[in-house]
């Protein structure tokens, strides 16, 4: 896709969309609802037209070719299976309609339907691929969410597209059967060997699937990166509060030298930063910046390994929520509220007070006025 844009009349949903998916990749289209995903989608799809910029499958220029002879598959939210129709029907619907080049008798070039044994075959190979092949006499109906879902996936696969296109399929299901079909999606997709574009406004989703994740905002390309470079090095504070659960903190500060250490000046706390990276933020004396710090990068005192001093501060407990593998903490010091995901073991109640460390080396710092990481 190059500088592929969608209008709306005067609302623009997609601006300057900008994206080469290698073959055989899996790439994950990110970020809030109205975000302009779905529609970036579809304009592959081709069920929406791009109003300008072009977009490619395979070398082809498809911006004027019809969805069906795009040689996508595409597999909905809702699942969209004919209720009528039996498990096997369903996947072998497409299948049915479609014409396929063949030579003909005098050694031309004929479009004809593909066979009875070819269909059943490409059925049987995909229901066994994903684990439902008793399921291929029942109707939908009959199925649960979780079959109802690889049916649909069942669909997509026996076209052998050259693109497979997803969009949110795993928003309907609970949420131990999406964990678990966002691993069969992550094993389908390593057996198939096949490109595959997935939307979602689950970040857990991003992480764990993509190759690359492109998160956007408003239309808008804000990184596109592998899942641990986003977390890591997240481009503006947009990215770096999206990526990441619970939430990146995000607070108002000033650089604060004072002799030979730099500090951030957070009004009632002041933390050092640690010496490699202080020469790039030393330059930024006085300045008003953004202090971006994860919940999993603050610790009690008793996890806090070799962290300084200058880089605690005491803070008093305002929520406690104990999630079993995690302890998240709300946390009060003065006017300053950060939430901290802890080792359970930290021994602390509402009400009481602990001694927080900041890993300081693992800090981000963002420009006031444009939200563009600094470091």
């Amino acid at each position: 896709m190059e500088h592929v844009k969608k209008a709306y009349g005067d609302f623009v949903a997609v601006l300057d969309f900008t994206l080469r998916v290698r073959d055989g990749e899996f790439v994950v289209l990110v970020g809030p609802s109205g975000c302009g995903k779905t529609t970036t989608l579809r304009m592959v799809a081709g069920l929406e037209d791009a109003t300008d910029g072009e977009i490619r499958i395979d070398g082809r220029v498809v911006n004027d070719v019809p969805p069906k002879d795009r040689d996508i598959a595409m597999v909905f939210q809702s699942y969209a299976l004919y209720p009528h129709m039996s498990v096997f029907d369903n996947m072998a619907f497409s299948l049915k309609l479609r014409r396929f080049p063949a030579t003909g008798e005098d050694g031309g070039t004929v479009m004809r339907r593909m066979g009875r044994e070819e269909i059943d075959k490409r059925v049987r190979n995909a229901a066994k691929l994903l684990g439902i092949e008793d399921q291929l006499s029942k109707k939908p109906a009959q199925l649960s969410g979780g079959q109802r879902q690889r049916v649909a996936l069942g669909r997509a696969i026996v076209r052998n597209p050259k693109v497979f296109l997803f969009d949110e399929p795993l928003s309907n299901l609970d949420a131990k059967l999406r964990v678990a079909m966002r691993a069969e999606l992550a094993k389908l997709h390593q057996v198939l060997k096949s490109t595959m574009i997935y939307v979602t406004h689950d970040q857990a989703e991003a992480m764990t699937l993509g190759d690359r994740v492109v998160v956007m905002d408003k239309g808008i390309i804000q990184q596109v990166d592998e899942p641990q470079a986003l977390y890591d090095h997240p481009r503006n504070q947009f990215v770096a509060g999206f990526i990441g659960s619970p939430a990146m903190n995000f607070l108002d500060a000033h650089v604060a030298v004072r002799g030979s250490g730099v500090y951030m000046d957070l009004g009632a706390v002041r933390l050092r930063i640690p010496d490699d990276l202080a020469s790039k933020v030393r330059p930024l004396d006085g300045a008003s910046v953004v202090f971006g710090i994860r919940p999993e990068d603050l610790y009690d005192r008793l996890f806090a390994q070799a962290m300084r001093p200058e880089s605690a501060f005491p803070a008093k407990v305002d929520v406690k929520e104990p999630m079993g593998s995690d302890l998240f903490l709300y946390l009060r010091t003065g006017d300053l509220t950060v939430h901290a995901r802890m080792n359970p073991a930290t021994k602390v109640e509402v009400d009481g007070t602990l001694d927080v460390y900041v890993d300081m080396g693992k800090m981000h710092l963002f420009d006031r006025e444009s939200g563009e990481a600094i470091v």
